[in-house]
């Protein structure tokens, strides 16, 4: 019994120590967004001139995730994740030091390239923690990360109202390179996988959403979603600031409201399972449209801001959840790819959307910003809503798809060891075979 009782607390452990990892290394991306103001003032810039560190943050956010995260599939882990964390310190330092604020979106940008970190956990947790309640490991990797994205607005807005914004920066730094100290001593080590040329890797990432119109379907709507939020959250920090007159810690506590918004969002999971992953796919992107029906008061009345933040990070989140459910029933070998096609366009979305958020808000504050928010939820209902391939169609492509994963999955073994002919075809996903 206490032999068993220590195998499980080992793994357990483990895990949460990554899903502490998962929720620093995802915060440093959203530090700057509470500091638009404070920073603006000292450097001497008007404020939407700022709006390009977020931007600069989340297109550096997406590269990193395309160039680095396939590395997850025939790489060591372990490592990817040491190194990540010592050279996001280093970025995040330079964020701290910058003198003007041409170099601080250049140092936000490379701080970004560094940082998929949570991308890589997940898979690592799960193959320290063995064949233990996989779903639950990644839930748990996953709660770390949501609470790090929300967490941060309100550690850095409080932080930077007493200390200053250099001194986020700086904190922020210090505890990345006391984080790595202590996944260095903590973390066992990996074996290290089947290396795989790094060109093939990153070519069979473009092909494997070329080839598959679910994907295509999933990540362009979950992009589009993106625009939507990068747009709320950037001008946001304005709008509260310039007609509110609220400071950095005030806007940094938005950041807590959307926690218990984002935290319903994990029940669409569940949702999914009952109604199914289109339908869910579906609500969520309606939830996000629904969302600026009722921030649009928001510009004059803080109530109705305060409700639509919830409303909006519902959407928002649970979109992400049922979309990687989704994705995640294709062939598992190919789960840090379909990770990376997902997390590149979900944030080049939301790249892009801070960037027209700040554009919308120079130049027609909040309704403006209210009309780019809901032009993109509906572009993103429209993708979302194309229609399916018929049942015989879509069991066809499904076949096909397998053969087209198999090629993808260059120098990896399969999950599935093919047996005889008759039980080759009771595994085509999607599919059960009754037997008797």
């Amino acid at each position: 019994m206490i032999e068993n009782d220590r195998e499980v607390r080992g793994p357990r452990r483990v895990t949460a120590l990554l899903a502490t990892t998962s929720a620093l290394t995802a915060a440093n991306i959203y530090l700057g967004q509470p500091l638009l103001g404070s920073a603006a003032a000292a450097l001497h810039v008007p404020p939407a001139t700022l709006g390009a560190v977020p931007t600069a943050t989340q297109i550096g956010y997406a590269a990193g995730i395309a160039l680095l995260v396939p590395l997850g599939d025939s790489r060591d882990r372990r490592r990817l994740v040491l190194g990540l964390c010592a050279a996001s310190a280093g970025a995040l330092a330079a964020c701290a030091l910058a003198p003007t604020a041409g170099l601080l979106v250049v140092a936000a940008f490379v701080l970004g390239v560094l940082s998929p970190v949570p991308q890589l956990v997940a898979p690592l947790a799960v193959a320290l923690a063995g064949d233990r309640s996989p779903g639950r490991t990644v839930g748990t990797v996953q709660a770390g990360l949501l609470v790090g994205v929300l967490a941060s607005r309100t550690y850095s807005g409080a932080l930077a109202e007493l200390a200053g914004w250099r001194a986020v920066f700086g904190c922020s730094c210090a505890s990345t390179l006391l984080l790595a100290l202590v996944l260095r001593r903590a973390l066992p080590t990996v074996p290290a996988a089947r290396a795989v040329p790094y060109r093939e890797l990153l070519a069979s990432v473009p092909r494997l959403f070329a080839t598959h119109p679910a994907v295509r379907r999933i990540t362009v709507s979950g992009a589009l979603v993106g625009v939507s939020f990068g747009a709320f959250w950037t001008a946001l920090t304005f709008l509260l600031e310039q007609s509110y007159h609220y400071g950095p810690t005030v806007v940094g506590l938005f950041g807590l409201v959307a926690v218990a918004g984002a935290l319903a969002s994990t029940a669409a999971g569940r949702q999914a399972e009952r109604f199914g992953r289109r339908r869910a796919v579906l609500a969520s992107i309606a939830v996000t449209a629904a969302a600026w029906a009722v921030l649009l008061p928001g510009g004059s009345g803080i109530l109705w801001l305060t409700v639509g933040v919830v409303v909006l990070d519902v959407g928002t989140w649970g979109n992400q959840v049922v979309c990687q459910g989704a994705l995640f029933t294709l062939d598992p070998a190919l789960h840090s790819r379909l990770n990376t096609c997902w997390f590149t366009l979900r944030f080049l979305g939301i790249a892009l959307g801070s960037l027209v958020g700040s554009f919308a808000w120079a130049h027609g504050g909040w309704p403006a910003v209210a009309a780019v928010g809901v032009a993109a939820s509906l572009a993103a209902l429209l993708v979302a809503g194309l229609p399916e391939r018929t049942a015989r169609t879509e069991r066809l492509e499904r076949a096909e798809g397998n053969g087209a994963c198999a090629a993808l999955v260059v120098g990896i073994r399969p999950a599935v060891t093919a047996g005889p002919a008759r039980d080759r075809r009771s595994v085509v996903p999607g599919r059960t075979r009754r037997r008797g």
